[in-house]
Formats: C-alpha cells, sequence, structure tokens
C-alpha cells in the first residue's frame, strides 16, 4: 500500500503574463491601424509592462494591481489610441479578488479611474462610457472569480470524500483481518486447550490416547499457524508476498469437525453447489467460532450438528449444541458472537442466536448467495 507525500503548491509560470502582453500589444496595433492617433513606442512599452507584470499577482497581488492599473491609466492619459487595455487590469483584479483583497481591487480601480477623469479632462459621455466598462468589467470579474472559487473547492471536496474513502476501506480491511484472526487464534487455541488437558489426563494410564491427543495439537498449531501466515500477508502490497493458502471455505467443513473435539454430525440439505468467495469464507467461519464457543461453554458430553442448507436464493448455516450446560439466555454476546454476526451483516444476511428448548445453544445464518454490501 503506497502513501502519496504532502501535495506542494505550484504557482502559475509566467505565460498568461507574456500572453497578455502580446495580446494587448499586437491587438492594440491591429486595432488602430489606419487611425491618425499613434501609439507610439512609450505606448506599445507600458502595453508589455501591463501585461507582463502579471508574472507576479500570486505572490504580490495589491503591489501587482497597482502597478498594472499605473500602467493602463498611464497610457490612456497620454492620449493614446483606445485599443486591448482592459485585459491586464481584469486578471490583476481577478488575482487580487481571489487572493481575499477585494475592497483593495475595487479600490484601486476607482483610484485609476479618477486620476484619469482629472488628468485626461473626458467628456461627460466618454466618462459616462468608462466608467460603465469599467464596472462591468468588474463584476464579470466578480462573477468569474467566484466561479473559480466554486470550482476549487468542489475539487477540494471530492479529494477529502476520496481521501475518506480511501481511510475507511483501508479500516475495513483492518477489521477485516482482525475478524479472521481472532476466528482462526480462537478456534485453534481452544482445540489445542482442550486436546492438552486430555493428554494430560491420559498420559500416565492411556499413553496411545495421549499420543493421538498430542497429534492433534501439533497439526493444529501447524494449521494455526498456516492461516495466520495466510492473513497476516493480505498486509503486504500486491506482488510481496503472495498468500500460500486460499482462504477456507466449507469444502474444508471435513477437517474443521474432525479436528473439533467434541462428536460434530453434519447434515447437508440440497444440492452443494459453487457459492461466492465470500459467502463460502463468512460460512467456514461461522461454523468455526459456533464450534469454538460450543467447546468454552458447554459442559461434559456435550454434541454439536452442523446443517447446511442450500437454498435457491441463499444458504443457511445452523449449528445447534446438544446436551452439556445451557447457556444462559441473557449471557452477554462476546466478541465471538458479535464478530459472527458482523460478518453475516456485510453480506447482507442475518445472524441468530439463542438457546434450545430441551437446553444447549443454537446459531443460526442466513447468507444470501448474491450479496450486497451492508448500508
Amino acid at each position: 500500500m503506497t502513501q502519496s507525500g504532502p501535495r506542494v503548491e505550484q504557482r502559475p509560470g509566467p505565460g498568461l503574463a507574456v500572453l497578455t502582453a502580446l495580446v494587448q500589444a499586437l491587438g492594440t496595433a491591429a486595432l488602430t491601424r489606419g487611425e491618425p492617433a499613434d501609439v507610439g513606442v512609450a505606448g506599445y512599452v507600458l502595453l508589455v509592462l501591463s501585461g507582463l507584470a502579471l508574472a507576479d499577482r500570486h505572490k504580490r497581488p495589491r503591489v501587482n494591481g497597482i502597478i498594472v492599473a499605473a500602467a493602463i491609466v498611464t497610457y490612456h492619459v497620454l492620449d493614446r489610441p483606445d485599443g486591448i487595455t482592459f485585459m491586464a487590469p481584469v486578471i490583476a483584479a481577478s488575482a487580487a479578488i481571489t487572493a481575499g483583497h477585494r475592497w483593495v481591487a475595487w479600490g484601486v480601480a476607482a483610484a485609476s479611474y479618477a486620476v484619469w477623469a482629472v488628468l485626461d479632462g473626458p467628456t461627460a459621455g466618454r466618462a459616462l462610457t468608462v466608467a460603465a466598462i469599467l464596472a462591468g468589467a468588474g463584476l464579470v470579474t466578480e462573477m468569474g472569480t467566484e466561479a473559480v472559487r466554486l470550482a476549487k473547492q468542489a475539487i477540494r471536496e471530492q479529494r477529502r470524500l476520496e481521501e475518506e474513502r480511501r481511510r475507511r476501506r483501508a479500516s475495513e480491511e483492518r477489521l477485516r483481518i482482525a475478524a479472521e484472526l481472532h476466528d482462526v487464534l480462537g478456534h485453534h487455541l481452544s482445540l489445542i486447550n482442550v486436546r492438552a488437558g486430555v493428554g494430560l489426563h491420559l498420559m500416565a494410564r492411556e499413553p496411545e490416547e495421549a499420543r493421538l491427543a498430542l497429534d492433534t495439537i501439533h497439526r493444529a498449531s501447524a494449521e494455526a499457524l498456516r492461516e495466520v501466515q495466510s492473513v497476516l500477508n493480505t498486509l503486504y502490497p500486491t506482488g510481496e508476498a503472495a498468500p500460500r493458502a486460499p482462504a477456507p471455505g466449507l469444502d474444508r467443513l471435513d477437517e474443521l469437525t474432525a479436528d473439533a473435539g467434541l462428536p460434530v454430525r453434519t447434515v447437508v440439505d440440497g444440492e452443494p453447489r459453487s457459492l461466492p468467495s465470500g459467502v463460502d469464507r463468512a460460512a467456514y467461519r461461522i461454523v468455526q467460532e459456533a464450534l469454538t464457543n460450543v467447546r468454552r461453554h458447554a459442559g461434559a458430553g456435550a454434541a454439536a450438528t452442523i446443517t447446511v442448507e442450500y437454498r435457491p436464493e441463499a444458504l443457511v448455516i445452523q449449528i445447534d449444541n446438544h446436551g452439556g450446560a445451557r447457556e444462559p439466555a441473557d449471557a452477554p454476546a462476546g466478541n465471538g458472537i458479535t464478530g459472527m454476526r458482523e460478518r453475516a451483516a456485510a453480506l447482507g444476511g442475518t445472524l441468530a442466536t439463542g438457546p434450545e428448548p430441551g437446553g444447549g445453544w443454537r446459531v443460526r445464518a442466513d447468507l444470501p448467495l448474491d450479496p450486497e454490501p451492508a448500508p
């Protein structure tokens, strides 16, 4: 699993500044061709300067806005012909507004207009026309800047949601691994505990039975190590450590019941068939945890019956603990029952547990064969 480093904020390059300088100079030259007034060298210098000054608009937006406005006002005060002169001021104002200096941008615009009106002495009609153009350009700049801000905000929100989903998937994977480890270790350690007790009890009187118990302990511990290794391998990135054994399913139910440490009878109802991997794995783990609970809580002489019912739309797993001490109906649900219930719920199924009328305990899981993640 790779982790991306912190994002480095990158400032835009000088491309827009150079483009603005070229558009203002060349565009004004094209528009004023044939007119009596000449742009002149000074006019072109001011147009190019106002454009190139935009390269610094993100670092110092307020100073940049003043420089651009001063260059354009000077161009018009020198009585140069009208051309493309609003491009640089609009971009500079947009940068200032984006940086949070809205009133500075409007103040510079108002001051520039006042200086131009005093020094140039325009007619009333021209003054009103320029004021209307300036106000319209300002409003368009405001709306464009707000649209860009909302778009950036939406992008940031989308990235945040994607990051949350990534963290949630990682948390869900860790919980799944924890549940797998709980089932594997709980089952095999309880079996080892039972067999070790039997071996110690029979060591002196029946050495052959004690040897069989120790052999069971050996096989159970080896199986536990293999399953733990298989689960832990999922923590490594793809390609570093592929699982050495497939995830257990109902095809290994006979192995599970043979090493259960108590008499277990298996009943299959319906035609066995291939199951979705999630359902197959969940069914195995539910049976494994239920048998572990039988060994932990049932008394002497306990036995279990496992019923596997293949329905067209669902798989039903039922584990009945016959005989032995009856678990009280108000016993708190431990991690084992909670884990079984969460496994079933994750597949859109249900799990019910409770005492049987004649004694013992029942665990029943209904798992849809077309599982949908729980909401």
